[in-house]
């Protein structure tokens, strides 16, 4: 009887020092934030990203609304991003009252697309803010040469880019910041966590005060003031050290983390390739230049109801296979805090609509793949 235990979409993925290194950091009188283990993950950071610094944040959603503070954003004020993107890069600028501009984004990369952005800039428009969806680079060439036309600092939403490049450069050293996510979801962990990376000295100061509750207290600790005072705005963005020492020990395996994660993903790419030529399923396009760190695979379907057909499909074979983003300019939300820009949303409807994730893990074995191209292969199709 063939094997249907379940595949699920994601697993955590666990080194083996995890628990060491929290039971050191439980054992040493650093519990709180900044602690070794924070120094340690945070210089990890930096050197996958290439950023200038970065600061360890309780989630990736905290480390976008640093940005909006860091940007000095006003009530009317506007960010330009793509609708096809997680609630948290909307909400950041919402919560400081700027109105979230959402631009269409290419049928190709579903990343931001550039050739609509500079329609959509305004008097009030503050940043654009690019996505790097699946961890593929948006089109950072141009992305930032109309921010730089028009004087706006570019933020990289890079939640699932950690360790790809664009022509070189790693993502996270592009803009004038970016974030990161060690959600239990991503392909470095720690449950929940996040990341500032910014790429100005003067401005990864100011950061380090706003995650201290908009105080000097790393300065006092690092003797440079004689007592920590209030000098900014700011909230408690900082995670525990025991947190770190999770995230230390999957950065320190980041490799052996990535490698069969590629490898998966190649597999899909190579055996899905002939399918998905002959039924008109739309397979993730990775521009020349561009490397990334295999965070997801993921099936464009013909239409709505082949999607949902796959995902049944799949199910009725333990596979668990979801579709992705709703989008955030027709949501409720978004309707009320944002607004559409000039070119309309057609392809992100269109990608909301069509597209299936598959699994996607380190652990995901031989068996385990060959079940789920098997069974994305035996999806009948019928009249579309």
């Amino acid at each position: 009887m063939p094997d249907l235990s379940p595949i699920p979409f994601v697993k955590a993925y666990v080194a083996g020092d995890e628990l060491v290194y929290v039971n050191q950091s439980f054992s040493s009188a650093a519990v709180s934030g900044d602690g070794p283990f924070t120094a340690r993950a945070t210089e990890l950071i930096t050197k996958l990203t290439g950023g200038v610094g970065s600061l360890l944040t309780t989630s990736c959603t905290h480390a976008l609304e640093m940005t909006a503070l860091l940007l000095d954003l006003e009530p009317g004020d506007e960010v330009i991003m793509p609708s096809f993107t997680f609630v948290s890069t909307a909400n950041a600028y919402a919560l400081r009252g700027a109105v979230p501009v959402f631009v269409d984004i290419r049928p190709d990369t579903l990343n931001l697309d550039e050739t609509q952005i500079e329609a959509a800039i305004t008097e009030r428009t503050k940043a654009i803010v690019v996505v790097h969806y699946a961890g593929v680079a948006a089109a950072m060439d141009e992305v930032l040469a109309i921010a730089a036309k028009y004087g706006l600092p570019v933020i990289e939403d890079n939640a699932h880019g950690l360790g790809g490049s664009y022509h070189g450069r790693p993502l996270g050293s592009l803009g004038l910041m970016a974030t990161q996510s060690f959600h239990g979801t991503k392909n470095v962990h720690c449950g929940e966590g996040g990341a500032l990376v910014v790429n100005d000295t003067d401005l990864l100061a100011r950061a380090e005060v706003i995650r201290e509750k908009g105080t000097n207290r790393a300065q006092f600790f690092r003797g440079q003031v004689d007592k920590y005072r209030w000098v900014d705005i700011g909230s408690s963005y900082l995670p525990a050290d025991p947190l770190a020492a999770f995230l230390t020990a999957q950065l320190e395996h980041f490799d052996e983390i990535h490698a069969p994660r590629l490898a998966s993903w190649q597999r899909y790419d190579e055996a899905l390739a002939e399918w998905a030529g002959s039924h008109g399923v739309g397979l993730p396009t990775v521009p020349a230049g561009c490397v990334h760190p295999a965070h997801m695979y993921y099936l464009l379907m013909p239409s709505h109801e082949h999607q949902q057909g796959l995902i049944a499909h799949l199910r009725e074979r333990n596979v668990s296979a979801p579709f992705h983003y709703v989008p955030l300019h027709s949501s409720p939300a978004g309707e009320k805090y944002g607004r559409v820009g000039p070119g309309g949303c057609a392809v992100t409807d269109r990608v909301s609509s069509s597209l299936v994730r598959l699994p996607l893990y380190s652990q995901l074995t031989e068996e385990e793949l060959n079940r789920v191209i098997d069974g994305v292969h035996s999806y009948p199709f019928g009249p579309a």
